[in-house]
């Protein structure tokens, strides 16, 4: 099937699936389809917080169903996918926001902590999308967002595997995006800068624990509120890349207009914690 903006469902008509929806942009955006209508899937390893985004969103309780899962299971997935499929029958939107994020020099991190960002930013993405996708095929049509990073277009100091996983995460889905166009199936990549999310305390630091501390960049950072209401409006049109952030953005112009040495300097004198 020939992709057609007659085929494009509305909002608050659609089933949507959204991974990482515990905490951050995947809970504001389960409020917000919600609070539209959309039946919704909201998964996460923690049983008890998607119960709590269950409690917290307004509309229908029946419209949303929890489906515990862990990205860094990856032989589990493909039988989590089925079951999703099978909760309302079909899955128009796929949204991929559960990530783990880093607090470390590339010389300090473990390749086990380097492996486990790599799983839950980048395989288990795939896993799923691999295991929906000829459900979205059959049915003609599909949306698939990946919430990345500006940090899937640039690198900067304390975040090499972070970055690595969300540059793959470019790599693969804008080759899939050809593959997948005569099947009306888009797909969206969001570049968030700084959002005011418990994301970086979070992170992981070279030895695997966590950072647990708030950095001033976050704390300076635009809310997830602000975030999702920039961000609906260009999910409503399906846009293909998406770049929401604060003065941050300014890296981005920089490394396609700045000459390579200078750009190279701005980012290693970048403040990014």
């Amino acid at each position: 099937m020939k992709r057609s903006k007659k085929n494009i469902i509305p909002a608050g008509h659609r089933v949507i699936w959204i991974i990482g929806a515990s905490a951050g942009i995947g809970e504001g955006l389960a409020k917000y389809y919600a609070s539209i209508g959309a039946k919704l899937i909201i998964s996460a390893r923690s049983r008890d917080k998607l119960y709590q985004v269950k409690a917290a969103c307004k509309g229908n309780p029946m419209n949303v169903h929890v489906l515990p899962l862990d990205l860094e299971d990856e032989t589990s997935l493909p039988e989590k996918a089925l079951e999703a499929l099978r909760i309302f029958g079909r899955i128009d939107t796929l949204i991929h926001s559960a990530g783990v994020t880093q607090r470390a020099l590339a010389i300090d991190t473990k390749l086990s902590v380097a492996q486990k960002i790599m799983d839950i930013n980048y395989w288990g993405p795939v896993a799923i999308t691999q295991a929906v996708l000829p459900a979205m095929q059959q049915q003609g049509r599909g949306h698939i967002i990946v919430i990345s990073s500006l940090m899937g277009k640039i690198g900067t100091r304390f975040r090499s595997s972070y970055a690595a996983s969300k540059h793959a995460l470019h790599g693969y889905f804008e080759s899939l995006r050809p593959e997948i166009y005569d099947d009306n199936i888009h797909i969206s990549m969001v570049c968030p800068g700084f959002v005011n999310t418990s994301l970086g305390e979070k992170a992981l630091i070279g030895n695997g624990e966590k950072y647990q501390k708030k950095d001033d960049v976050h704390i300076k950072a635009m809310s997830v509120s602000e975030f999702v209401k920039r961000l609906i409006p260009h999910l409503d049109k399906q846009k293909e890349e998406i770049f929401i952030a604060g003065s941050e953005i300014k890296a981005i112009w920089a490394s396609k207009y700045l000459p390579g040495k200078l750009f190279r300097r701005k980012i290693r004198e970048a403040k990014v914690i």
